[in-house]
């Protein structure tokens, strides 16, 4: 069973009250107050009722809002993780826990995020080897980007 709207509760009271009102007892008349109240009530329940529809738009705006900001967000992520494509950038690695730079090769999206694939040089703490190896790093982790002139030093 749906619940009833408070619209339709004060149609079905005030069609009852007029047809109350038509065949009461002159000698004993309706009571002004209790009546009133009545009508107060309905009043009020109908304003929470579209106070109620109120929060629900703007939930459902709020909810449309926020995931237009989240492909927002993403779709510039994306295109800073784009724009690295052939620059060196510098970003902490904690394997071996230091910095580490190295040239961005590609950019793919992993589980819905930008990924930087980073070929880089890592020399080992004690310094016994240099490895080269592929790194995948997010956008937001690079620390530092410097741009290749094309002249090796």
């Amino acid at each position: 069973m749906e619940p009833v709207s408070a619209s339709r509760q004060q149609l079905d009271y005030m069609t009852l009250l007029v047809t109350q009102m038509q065949n009461q007892n002159p000698l004993e008349p309706m009571d002004n107050q209790q009546m009133a109240a009545q009508l107060a009530q309905l009043s009020q329940l109908q304003l929470t009722e579209e106070m109620n529809g109120n929060i629900e738009t703007m939930n459902s705006t709020m909810g449309d809002m926020n995931t237009s900001f989240q492909g927002a967000m993403l779709m510039a992520e994306l295109d800073f993780a784009r724009s690295l494509l052939g620059k060196e950038v510098s970003f902490y690695n904690g394997y071996y826990d230091q910095v580490v730079s190295g040239q961005v090769q590609k950019v793919s999206m992993i589980d819905g995020e930008p990924m930087l694939e980073v070929n880089a040089t890592v020399t080992l703490a004690d310094g016994s080897r240099s490895e080269e190896l592929v790194f995948g790093v997010r956008p937001y982790e690079v620390g530092g980007i410097r741009e290749w002139g094309g002249i090796e030093e």
